[in-house]
């Protein structure tokens, strides 16, 4: 009895990933809808005085609820890689000159060490992600599959730009350091999520790759 032939799997990894295309600081996804996304600095909430942790809470919540359109709140954590900053301490001490110093590096290399043996060291990451939906179109954004994807891109830049330009405001005020991703943060931002790596890798300008990005295995 023979076997009938089989034709090779042709699927990739792009068949499951959602986005369109990148273009000035907009993710558009298949659907035509599409995101922009702001990056918040973190800060060490339990370094400050109890009056500044409730006047931080108070601030945090009146800008949620000063919103009037949608956001979505993504939190990245990833168990940080410190070999190269313990390699970094290692070749400092080897060039340490003065004992006394010699010895406090050493001390403190240790101090790290001890550290990463007993807690699980994180980085983490904030996003707010600022949504456009077709249906914002009205009744033609009902069915993307007729829309045009330069128009949807226009619409999209006008309904959120106003959108990510006040939220970046408010995040300000309320003493935050925030920015927009760029287009090439972006595509960093979702290479790393589909090729995880305990330190993470950079890319060269996105605009000067002609084919798919693969990752060595």
């Amino acid at each position: 009895m023979l076997n009938k032939p089989t034709s090779p799997i042709k699927a990739s990894t792009q068949a499951f990933i959602e986005i369109e295309e990148i273009r000035d600081d907009i993710v558009l996804l298949r659907d035509y809808s599409a995101i922009t996304i702001i990056e918040v600095g973190a800060v060490n909430f339990w370094l400050l005085s109890h009056e500044e942790q409730v006047s931080m809470i108070y601030a945090y919540s009146s800008l949620l609820n000063s919103l009037s359109f949608p956001i979505q709140i993504l939190i990245l954590s990833k168990k940080m890689d410190i070999s190269s900053y313990l390699d970094y301490l290692k070749e400092k001490i080897s060039l340490q000159a003065n004992p006394l110093l010699k010895t406090q590096l050493i001390n403190y290399q240790e101090f790290i060490k001890n550290i990463v043996k007993k807690n699980v060291v994180l980085e983490k990451r904030f996003f707010f992600v600022v949504p456009f939906s077709p249906l914002e179109l009205g009744i033609t954004g009902v069915n993307p599959s007729s829309l045009k994807k330069e128009y949807v891109i226009s619409r999209a830049k006008t309904s959120l730009y106003p959108k990510r330009d006040n939220l970046l405001r408010l995040i300000r005020r309320i003493g935050l350091q925030a920015s927009v991703l760029s287009g090439q943060q972006i595509v960093e931002l979702f290479y790393n999520l589909f090729n995880p790596s305990p330190t993470g890798r950079r890319l060269g300008p996105f605009e000067s790759y002609t084919d798919v990005i693969l990752s060595s295995v």
